[in-house]
């Protein structure tokens, strides 16, 4: 993956458009668990503000196991409102999974993601609307946060972590509020905390992404979900990430270059002991680092196999393919904002 895939927007510079309301339509995905004091405000501000920049929009919340009655409030909205619809689980799935519904069932040209607890501002649309425009993928960057320390370091380092070891620059890979061209979001598939990476698989997809800065409000009703334990979480994923795009067809190049140097680190000790033992007559039975050579050399040795059973996997899996189609010019479609 190279920098180039990315291009950067200053929010500053992005000014919402203006003039009529543009003629595709945008399926605004909410996930939401336990937000029921948000929900009516939300829909009051999205039903304000969509009308001025587009003719025809939808809301789709995807309820992921609320227990507060935020599932009942969202069906009453949907019974006075054709423009909303209320997806869900009988359990807490994760956010990943509930957008993933959310996409599946998302009609409209463009798709806005936003979180549900009203620190995502609704007037903040119009914004990341014009800044699609010759993009694919606008992710809002919070610049500044109303949030706990416990919440904005993670955050930092999570963000810093992932744009050096990914090579896409951004500031905000997790904020919630996105907005995606369709054609995005129907190559997504995300499990486990896979949304957080939204713009580095999509960024090795050859899509384009831009960043605008956006308005951060404090919470006002309800709590965070997150905290540092999601670092642990985001590591995982992120080398999941990593597996999945950069090394997807060319498994011996991680497993291999892990296994080589472990395994090199072992002989080195091996070798070591060999000295120890033949040249100089010590007795190395007893030796701890003998037994950590041994081990160093056996889990190189595996990890590389691991990498050359991955190479035969991928020669396998190439012969049924999809290929992607290309694009007719190396510019995305226009949307016609301005």
């Amino acid at each position: 993956m190279t920098d180039a895939a990315v291009r950067w927007t200053r929010g500053e510079s992005v000014r919402a458009p203006s003039g009529p309301p543009h003629a595709f339509k945008v399926s605004v995905v909410i996930p939401v668990y336990n937000e029921r004091g948000s929900l009516q405000q939300l829909y009051t501000e999205l039903v304000q503000v969509l009308p001025e920049v587009v003719r025809e929009f939808e809301l789709v919340f995807v309820d992921d196991g609320s227990t507060d009655g935020s599932l009942e409030l969202l069906l009453g909205l949907a019974e006075t409102d054709k423009r909303v619809r209320v997806f869900g689980f009988r359990s807490n799935q994760g956010k990943a999974e509930s957008l993933n519904l959310g996409f599946g069932e998302a009609t409209g040209d463009v798709v806005v993601t936003m979180d549900a607890d009203l620190q995502d501002k609704p007037s903040e649309i119009p914004r990341l609307l014009a800044a699609l425009d010759g993009n694919d993928l606008v992710s809002g960057w919070k610049r500044v946060r109303h949030d706990p320390i416990g919440k904005t370091l993670p955050s930092k380092l999570f963000n810093w972590v992932t744009s050096m070891v990914s090579g896409v620059r951004l500031h905000d890979f997790n904020c919630g509020l996105k907005a995606y061209r369709r054609e995005v979001v129907a190559e997504l598939d995300l499990y486990g905390e896979l949304h957080r990476f939204i713009p580095v698989i999509a960024a090795r997809r050859g899509f384009r992404i831009t960043e605008v800065q956006v308005d951060h409000a404090p919470r006002a009703w309800g709590r965070s979900k997150y905290g540092f334990t999601r670092l642990f979480k985001g590591a995982y994923d992120l080398l999941t990430v990593m597996l999945l795009t950069r090394f997807e067809t060319r498994p011996l190049h991680f497993f291999g270059t892990v296994g080589l140097g472990i395994g090199s680190a072992g002989m080195a000790i091996l070798l070591y002991m060999s000295y120890l033992r033949v040249v100089l007559h010590q007795t190395i039975g007893h030796r701890p680092l003998l037994f950590l050579g041994i081990v160093l050399l056996l889990a190189g040795i595996e990890l590389f196999s691991a990498g050359l059973v991955g190479e035969l996997v991928v020669r396998r899996t190439r012969q049924r393919r999809q290929w992607l189609p290309l694009r007719a010019s190396s510019q995305p479609a226009r949307f016609g904002l301005s």
